[in-house]
C-alpha cells in the first residue's frame, strides 16, 4: 500500500509538473492540420528520412540508465571555470560580419547588416528539473540582457538544451522574426509571441525575408519533444542565404545522406556550424560521433566549420573536452578549416587568416 501511494504521488507530481508553461503546448487546430499534410508526418508523429531507432542495435534503456547513474567519469564536467571573453554585443559595429559562440549550440551572428540568434539557452540550465543539467562554471557568462535587438531567431528543435523557456520569454520584446520547423511555433504563441512573426516551415521549404535574406529548412536526423510525447514537432537544419554569404546552421543530427545532399544542392558554404558533442555509441543515429563529424563537414563543402554542442552542458558520458580534442586530432589527416573559438570570442566570418587557440588544454 505504501509503495502504491509513493508511486501515485510520483505520477501526480509529474502530471502537475508538465502543466507548467515551460513545457510548452502541443500543436492543435489549423497548425495541427497543416502538420498532418506534411509528407514527413506519419502515424501521429514526424519521421526522419531514414529509419532512426532511438538506441543503437544491442543497446538498452536499462544499460544506458545504468551507465549514466553508476559509471564513474570524473571528467564529465570541468573542475574549474572555463576561459571565456565577454564581448559587448550591443556595441559591435553592425557592418562587421561576426559570430560569437555562447557554448553548446547557442550563438549570435551579425551577417550583412542583420543580427541573428540561434538556439539561445541563457538561463544556466538545460533541464526543467530543479538542480538538473547546469551549465559549466564560466560557460554561462551571457544573459538575455546582453542580447541586442534580433532580426532573425532560429530554433532548430524544441529540446530543452535548444529551446529555453526563460530565455525566450525574456527575449520576446527584442525578436523581429522566428524561424522554426512545423509545430515549434505552438510553443512561441503559447508564450506570448505574435504569430505574425513566426515562420514555421517543413523541410525543403523557404522563407524570404527583407534585404535579400532567404532561409531554407533542410533535413536533420534527430527527434523532438519536451515531455512524454515523441516527435510532435519538426527538428531541422537551415541554409541561410544572405546578400553576400551562405551559412549552414546544423542543429542536432546524426549522420546520414542528407549532409551530402545539402552540400550538393546548397553548397559550398562560407561557414557551417555543426554539432560535435554529447554523443554516445548507444545513440549514434541521433548525434554525430567524432569520426563522423569531419565526414559530414567535408560533404557540406564549407570554407570554415565551427563545432558546437559542447563545452557548456554534460548530456553525454564522455569527458567534457573530448569533442574538441578529437576534432583536432581527426583533422590532422582531413585538413579542413576547423575553427575553435572560446566562449564569447569574436569570430570574423570574412577573415580567412584568423587563428584560434586550443583553449581547453590545461583546464582540469
Amino acid at each position: 500500500m505504501y509503495l502504491l501511494l509513493i508511486l501515485l504521488m510520483i505520477v501526480l507530481t509529474v502530471m502537475l509538473s508538465i502543466q507548467q508553461a515551460q513545457f510548452g503546448r502541443y500543436p492543435s487546430g489549423e497548425r495541427l492540420q497543416r502538420i498532418k499534410r506534411s509528407v514527413h508526418y506519419k502515424e501521429g508523429a514526424f519521421q526522419n528520412e531514414s529509419f532512426t531507432p532511438q538506441l543503437t542495435e544491442g543497446a538498452s534503456y536499462f544499460g544506458v540508465l545504468n551507465e549514466f547513474l553508476f559509471k564513474k567519469n570524473e571528467r564529465k564536467r570541468p573542475l574549474e571555470a572555463l576561459p571565456s571573453i565577454k564581448t559587448d554585443l550591443h556595441h559591435l559595429p553592425l557592418n562587421e560580419n561576426i559570430l560569437v559562440w555562447f557554448g553548446h549550440s547557442s550563438y549570435y551572428m551579425q551577417v550583412d547588416g542583420k543580427r541573428i540568434l540561434v538556439d539561445p539557452v541563457l538561463s544556466g540550465s538545460a533541464s526543467p528539473l530543479p538542480g538538473g543539467t547546469k551549465a559549466f562554471v564560466g560557460a554561462d557568462i551571457f544573459k538575455p540582457s546582453d542580447i541586442p535587438a534580433i532580426d532573425i531567431l532560429f530554433i532548430s528543435h524544441d529540446h530543452w538544451d535548444h529551446l529555453d523557456y526563460r530565455t525566450i520569454k525574456e527575449l520576446k520584446p527584442k525578436i523581429k522574426n522566428v524561424i522554426c520547423g512545423l509545430g515549434v511555433g505552438e510553443h512561441f504563441e503559447y508564450w506570448g509571441y505574435d504569430k505574425k512573426i513566426i515562420h514555421e516551415k517543413d523541410w525543403n521549404e523557404s522563407v524570404d525575408l527583407p534585404d535579400g535574406f532567404k532561409v531554407t529548412l533542410t533535413p536533420a536526423r534527430h527527434f523532438s519533444g519536451r515531455s512524454f510525447k515523441r516527435n510532435p514537432s519538426l527538428w531541422t537544419s537551415f541554409v541561410l542565404q544572405t546578400p553576400a554569404h551562405k551559412i549552414f546552421i546544423g542543429g542536432d543530427s546524426g549522420y546520414d545522406t542528407h549532409f551530402a545532399e545539402i552540400g550538393n544542392q546548397h553548397g559550398p558554404f562560407d561557414l557551417a556550424i555543426l554539432e560535435n558533442g554529447q554523443y554516445d555509441k548507444s545513440w549514434r543515429y541521433i548525434h554525430l560521433l567524432p569520426e563522423e563529424f569531419l565526414v559530414a563537414a567535408g560533404e557540406l563543402k564549407a570554407k570554415k566549420i565551427l563545432p558546437v554542442h559542447s563545452a557548456k552542458f554534460s548530456l553525454g558520458n564522455h569527458p567534457w573536452d573530448e569533442p574538441l580534442i578529437k576534432v583536432i586530432q581527426n583533422n590532422l589527416t582531413a585538413h579542413l578549416n576547423i575553427i575553435t573559438p572560446m566562449i564569447g570570442e569574436p569570430v570574423y566570418i570574412n577573415d580567412a587568416t584568423q587563428q584560434f587557440s586550443n583553449w581547453w588544454e590545461g583546464v582540469k
